[in-house]
């Protein structure tokens, strides 16, 4: 997949102010496909959750920070919108953006769309809570991860 691909896809519009979205591209393996012949539900879930990574990777949080600072960013929800389906070798690109936090959250939202026609096949809108990993009790986000988060345009 070229750059140019990547940058003809037209993403939902991220919060005014805020840079582009990280994108992460895949391709559908065969280990993703159920026995209705398209990506299974649940391989989305994991996407979101290896796509938000990459992103806090690219901007400079690492898993050390997370075990240093005894914090986790949990899931407390997802909403899930399954638009198409997505078929065995096609090539797609995950976009992620941060749109909002508060001194407990993170929010983040995702979008899924196949490289060929720019169709959005999915989109997620996700609330992470911040927690100490020791006793996983809900507290502040550390002002590592707020700092963090400002590279991104929060």
């Amino acid at each position: 997949m070229s750059a140019s691909d990547l940058t003809a896809l037209i993403w939902d519009q991220p919060a005014q102010g805020q840079v582009d979205p990280f994108l992460w591209p895949l391709q559908v393996q065969p280990s993703h496909i159920d026995h209705y012949g398209h990506v299974n539900n649940s391989v989305y879930l994991q996407w979101l959750q290896d796509c938000a990574w990459a992103h806090l990777q690219s901007l400079g949080l690492q898993l050390s920070d997370y075990q240093r600072l005894n914090r986790a960013l949990v899931v407390y929800r997802h909403e899930l919108d399954y638009l198409a389906p997505a078929y065995q070798d096609e090539q797609l690109v995950m976009a992620t953006w941060l749109e909002q936090h508060d001194k407990l959250s993170v929010y983040r939202r995702f979008q899924l769309q196949r490289c060929h026609d720019g169709k959005t096949l999915f989109r997620a809108y996700s609330r992470y809570v911040c927690t100490r990993l020791s006793d996983g009790k809900v507290c502040r986000l550390p002002e590592l991860f707020l700092n963090t988060y400002a590279k991104a345009g929060l």
